[in-house]
């Protein structure tokens, strides 16, 4: 049973709008104009994977993501995604489409569960199982499904309200198993200092860089204001857009919509698009 303030709608709202704002804004860097990317459009098809409280399908969450392939509405799709999409559309099974090797250790998975917090607890094992199954159909590597468990606690964390310093980091180790994702996310729990300082540690693509930056982000984003701690993100990071799009999902969730400045950053088609899409998916969560 989830939680009630997990089904608040101002949450998922500034979730995902927030997430949007930050892939567009991150997309200046990555793609040269600020547009929305796979970050979102992954995340959005997720949205739409999921028909009402309880354990989510991966089976439907595949066929989603493949709609969405093939109507074309992916930009900037990762090499691994890539190649589990590609298998998908020749009529692979979802649990063996996702990349294997070092390769698939990327943020492909983390990036896009961000819905799966409203509705999946990171405390139960099944639950875990279910989120486990959700990255495999993109990536099967241990360092991806600990990134991936890592946004979906920290993200359930920040509904509660602004975080004390390191307390959404906390949050996401304490839920997670012995792994590189899970010391990178303790050396940034356990001195929690500016976004600069802590991208020098990494900030690439590769899940534990990508996801220990991105909660440290969101937890400045929430402190000092979205769009400070937003800007300094983008220019702190190497894979901007989705390391900006998850600390976006993760501080909106806390802040709510009307903290997430919209005006600038998504172009009017696309915030509509979230929009509607995210109201949706909290109406089939009951959430109020």
């Amino acid at each position: 049973m989830i939680a009630e303030p997990m089904v608040r709608r101002d949450a998922i709202l500034g979730c995902l709008v927030g997430g949007a704002v930050g892939d567009a804004l991150g997309g200046v860097t990555e793609r040269g104009r600020a547009c929305l990317s796979d970050d979102t459009q992954l995340t959005l098809a997720t949205c739409e994977a999921i028909v009402g409280p309880g354990l989510p399908d991966p089976a439907r969450i595949a066929e989603r993501m493949l709609e969405w392939y093939r109507d074309g509405r992916l930009i900037g799709i990762g090499s691994s995604t890539a190649k589990a999409l590609r298998d998908l559309d020749a009529g692979a099974h979802w649990a063996l489409s996702g990349a294997r090797g070092e390769r698939a250790a990327g943020n492909g998975a983390a990036m896009r569960v961000a819905p799966l917090a409203f509705v999946l607890d990171p405390g139960a094992a099944r639950d875990r199982q279910c989120l486990r199954d959700a990255c495999r159909v993109t990536h099967h590597h241990d360092e991806a499904y600990a990134g991936a468990l890592a946004v979906v606690a920290a993200l359930r964390e920040a509904i509660g309200g602004p975080p004390a310093p390191g307390a959404w980091l906390r949050a996401a180790e304490r839920v997670l198993p012995d792994c590189v994702t899970r010391d990178r996310v303790r050396v940034l729990a356990e001195s929690p200092g500016d976004i600069t300082t802590a991208s020098r540690l990494g900030s690439s693509g590769w899940a534990p860089e990508t996801v220990s930056l991105a909660i440290l982000g969101a937890e400045v984003m929430a402190r000092d204001g979205f769009g400070i701690g937003l800007q300094q993100l983008v220019r702190s990071s190497d894979d901007a857009d989705t390391i900006a799009a998850i600390a976006g999902q993760v501080a909106g969730a806390c802040l709510g919509l009307a903290e997430i400045p919209t005006e600038s950053s998504v172009p009017l088609e696309e915030l509509t698009l979230v929009l509607e899409i995210a109201r949706a998916f909290a109406d089939r969560l009951g959430a109020r």
